[in-house]
This record gives C-alpha cells, sequence and structure tokens, in this order.
C-alpha cells in the first residue's frame, strides 16, 4: 500500500509537470526544463555518498575498527539480500542515522557517534535494517526523480513569474484572464510539486520501517530506537546541510519538525504515527514468532 502511494505520488508529479510545462513552453519547454533540472540533480545523486559524508563530517570505517558494527551491517545486508555497502562513522552526539549512495553496490550506511552509545544492540540492529531498507527499495533514486520534477516546475513557475514582470506573457488588455491564470499556476503548481515531494519522502520512510520489520523480524526493537532517537534528537543539535536531513533517520534539525499544515512540507512523518505502524507489524503471525 506505501510503494502504491509513493508511485501515486510520482504519477502526480509527472501529470503536473506535463500539464504545467505545456500549458507554458508545450511539450518541447516542459521537456527542456525537465532536462536542466534532472542535470542539477544528477551531481547530487551520482556523487552523494561522499557529499553526505562530508556534509555530516563522516569517516569509512572497516572491520578492524568497529568490528561489532561493521559484522551487525554484514549480517543485516546479507539476510536483505544486499551487496555489502560502505559503512561510516559521524562524529557528532545526536543519535541518528543514514543511508545513500546512487544503487545498491555503492550504498553507504552511516551511523553517529551518538547513536552508537544511546540504543542497544537489538534497537542498533533495527535502526540499521531501516537504513538497508531504503538501499534495497533505491529510495535515493526516488527521491532524485521527484526532486528534478520538482524543481523542473519550480523553474518553471519562476520564467512565468519573471515573464509577467517583464511584459513577457498576456501583454494585451483582453488577455488579462489568461495571464492571471498563469500567474496563479505559476504560484500553486511548484507548491504542489513540493508538497508531492515531501510526501514521497515520508511514505518512502514508511517503507523503510517496514523492510525493517522484515529484515530483523522485530519490529518493536526499531520502535523502541525510534522512541529514544526521537528524545534525544530534539536535545543534542546537529549542523548539516537540510539537503542531508532528510537522508537521516529522524529529522536532525530540531527546529524543523512540522505542526498543522506545515506537515505537509516535513520530510519525515511523525514518529508517532511511525511507531503505531510498528506497533501494527509486531502483531501480525510472521512478525510474532517466539525467538524471532
Amino acid at each position: 500500500m506505501r510503494m502504491f502511494r509513493v508511485f501515486a505520488l510520482m504519477a502526480g508529479l509527472t501529470a503536473l509537470l506535463a500539464v504545467f510545462g505545456g500549458a507554458v513552453g508545450g511539450r518541447q519547454g516542459a521537456l527542456l526544463f525537465f532536462i536542466l533540472a534532472a542535470v542539477m540533480n544528477f551531481g547530487m545523486y551520482w556523487f552523494s555518498d561522499r557529499m553526505v559524508l562530508r556534509m555530516y563530517r563522516a569517516r569509512v570505517i572497516d572491520r578492524q575498527d568497529a568490528p561489532e558494527l561493521y559484522e551487525m551491517v554484514d549480517r543485516l545486508r546479507q539476510r536483505a539480500g544486499l551487496p555489502m555497502p560502505t559503512v561510516a562513522i559521524a562524529a557528532s552526539q545526536q543519535p541518528n542515522a543514514f543511508a545513500t549512495g546512487r544503487n545498491p553496490e555503492n550504498a553507504v550506511i552511516c551511523c553517529t557517534a551518538g547513536i552508537l552509545q544511546l540504543v542497544d544492540r537489538n534497537e542498533l540492529e533495527g535502526v540499521l535494517a531501516h537504513e538497508l531498507g531504503h538501499v534495497k527499495h533505491r529510495h535515493m533514486l526516488v527521491g532524485t526523480l521527484a526532486a528534478t520534477m520538482a524543481g523542473a516546475i519550480a523553474m518553471l513557475g519562476s520564467m512565468v513569474r519573471w515573464g509577467a514582470i517583464l511584459g513577457g506573457f498576456g501583454g494585451r488588455d483582453d488577455d488579462g484572464g489568461g495571464l492571471f491564470g498563469m500567474l496563479a499556476m505559476a504560484i500553486v503548481a511548484p507548491i504542489a510539486a513540493a508538497v508531492m515531494q515531501m510526501a514521497i519522502s515520508r511514505q518512502n520512510e514508511f517503507v523503510a520501517d517496514r523492510a525493517a520489520a522484515e529484515i530483523t523480524g522485530r519490529p518493536r526493537d526499531l520502535a523502541s530506537a525510534l522512541t529514544k532517537l526521537e528524545g534525544y534528537s530534539r536535545r543534542i543539535p546537529m549542523r548539516v546541510n537540510p539537503a542531508a536531513a532528510q537522508l537521516a533517520i529522524v529529522n536532525p534539525l530540531a527546529g524543523s519538525r512540522g505542526f498543522g499544515m506545515l506537515r505537509l512540507f516535513s520530510t519525515h512523518p511523525p514518529t508517532a504515527e511511525r511507531i503505531a505502524q510498528l506497533e501494527q507489524l509486531a502483531q501480525l503471525p510472521e512478525f510474532n514468532r517466539a525467538g524471532a
């Protein structure tokens, strides 16, 4: 169901780009802005592992540096049917973790020093399995495609607004209705695209939570970890580029948790909702086995 919602939102972004782009510049205009946005996002996608590690000030480790963490990732990735990712540790004391990389063969799993001190072994397995869930479902690619379409729509909107200011659209008096309609679309369409992009990000978190439950067989371990992470992330700040904040398992930016309508622009769903989903999963027979 969650995956269906992601596909539906991606289809909505595609349709919005096609309709708005066609209204502004026809098919060629829409395609041009899509290509421009794709070029802008290509670097982030292709070099995401190095860029994000730099943003989080993280260092790559091997088995000798942190054998327990490395072996835990190795064991879980085998359960998930994934190649061994690069493992890294960020020095931040805020308990958090993230995954990045353009595909499973170039994936990175990173934990902060804070999370390694806070959670127990089972909870850490739940967190690492969540990040492997992002890798398994190629959420970096999905997020990049969503950002590309949302960026193209934003650029189209900007072109229309500047065109109206400079007199490039609808200069005649009898075309006022068309001008105002286009301006309204130029304002509404980028907002709608941003809302759908953030909704995709939130759905990806739910999908990765379920994947973690399937990998470990213990949904409550991740639920317990999320409870701890949410509380401590509010108290311990982390300085990180907002572009990389959406990759973390809980939002590392203390002032970015949306309330009310602002939740539409939040990259992460409310932690309480994620915990509730995990509790529901724990009641299912496949996750309620003795010794799971």
